[in-house]
């Protein structure tokens, strides 16, 4: 593993211990400075970024281990750049509602009725401005979304005892915990915690996942099934396809939920929650609490997408940008580190294709003289072994352009 150069100078991480009487173990406890001796016969500070990331890794007490022990500094490897906190701008002027930028949200009660063209014109425009849209009336029930929030978040608060029985990255069995899944490749971690699972094809084995979200995650996937054809029915039919298009393409089939946990950040301005980025597969279904935090980026601006009691928020892929020829588009999002002591909490299913040496690029039906191809063919190994031959940060997108 080849050691990355530092972006800041704090201590070293040093993994908390338990002590017998529960006091605040804080994270420069006990800690250890390699030096070294330059030229001008001073003692310089050494950053084994490597070694650090794997203690931490190691220790599997996550994110929220590391508040629970009362650090008031966060450790070195989850600091970011100035550069990497572009201003945020909500819209360009608070006074002028006329002006004011927010995500479309759609209403998607009669979409089996006369409305569905009007429906299917909404998201398509939404789809090509924004990439995001939030969707109300989805038939998701609502005790669905809140159980699904509530035992994520049980899960992430069980003693590091219990969860570090399923910390790991390898997905062997279909499910894994962890911190970062690009921990080891990123120049800078993200304030986070995740519980991922492959629900499609074929879920994990029952007793695989666990038991205090087992029920709830399955149910939540079996909803967003239902609701992801829905959708991506009225996409096809954005793009002038036939209805079961993209279905017929696999792109219901392989599907991976993830649920973040985002705890409290002493140090909220040093680091972010989820770097900024655009998800590499065809659709994105978000399901997110109350506290805030994630962000869009529209042209030169970043808007927060506002909570909004029952919806849902969807976004483009990058492999249907490249599906649709640049009809759509996969934009830019983050979500900020969390300021409040109460957890942010989410969970996103990804729908990707299952068939993984298909052919994939612009659709036949969406080129022409006047829009020529602008991406090559490609299989789903290609694409996924390009992702993930990098860190969060960055589109694989571009890659694959003609």
């Amino acid at each position: 593993m080849t050691s990355i150069k530092p972006l800041f100078f704090s201590a070293p991480f040093v993994p908390p211990k338990p002590t017998k009487h529960k006091q605040r173990v804080g994270y420069h406890t006990a800690k250890k400075k390699i030096m070294t001796i330059n030229s001008q016969n001073q003692q310089i500070e050494i950053y084994d970024r490597s070694k650090e990331v794997k203690e931490f890794d190691d220790s599997k007490i996550g994110v929220k281990g590391l508040v629970d022990s009362g650090i008031t500094t966060i450790p070195r490897f989850f600091v970011h750049p100035p550069e990497s906190f572009p201003s945020i701008t909500t819209h360009p002027n608070p006074s002028d509602d006329h002006h004011r930028k927010e995500i479309p949200i759609i209403d998607l009660s009669f979409v089996h009725s006369h409305r569905r063209t009007i429906i299917i014109d909404e998201i398509k425009e939404a789809s090509r401005n924004w990439g995001f849209f939030q969707i109300l009336n989805h038939g998701v029930p609502t005790d669905v979304l809140d159980r699904t929030i509530s035992s994520i978040k049980a899960f992430n608060e069980q003693s590091n005892e219990i969860k570090s029985k399923y910390y790991g990255r390898e997905m062997g069995k279909g499910i894994a915990f962890s911190t970062n899944f690009d921990l080891f490749q990123s120049k800078a971690a993200s304030w986070r915690d995740t519980l991922q699972m492959k629900t499609g094809p074929t879920p994990p084995h029952f007793d695989h996942i666990p038991e205090i979200c087992r029920r709830e995650l399955l149910e939540w996937d079996q909803q967003v099934q239902l609701l992801g054809e829905t959708l991506m029915g009225l996409l096809s039919e954005g793009l002038g396809l036939e209805k079961d298009k993209l279905k017929e393409m696999s792109c219901l089939d392989s599907r991976l939920m993830v649920a973040h946990y985002y705890p409290y950040c002493p140090e909220p301005e040093r680091t972010v929650g989820l770097k900024s980025h655009s998800d590499p597969g065809v659709l994105t279904v978000l399901l997110q609490d109350e506290i805030g935090g994630l962000q869009v980026k529209n042209g030169e601006d970043w808007i927060d997408v506002k909570p909004c009691s029952g919806a849902l928020v969807i976004n483009i892929g990058d492999l249907l940008q490249m599906i649709s020829n640049d009809e759509y588009k996969s934009v830019e999002h983050q979500v900020v580190a969390n300021p409040f002591r109460e957890p942010r909490v989410s969970s996103g299913v990804f729908f990707n294709p299952s068939k993984r040496e298909d052919s994939y690029g612009p659709l036949p039906e969406l080129v022409s003289a006047e829009k020529p191809a602008i991406y090559k063919q490609f299989t789903l190994t290609d694409f996924m072994r390009q992702f993930f031959s990098k860190e969060l940060e960055g589109k694989a997108i571009d890659y694959f352009k003609l």
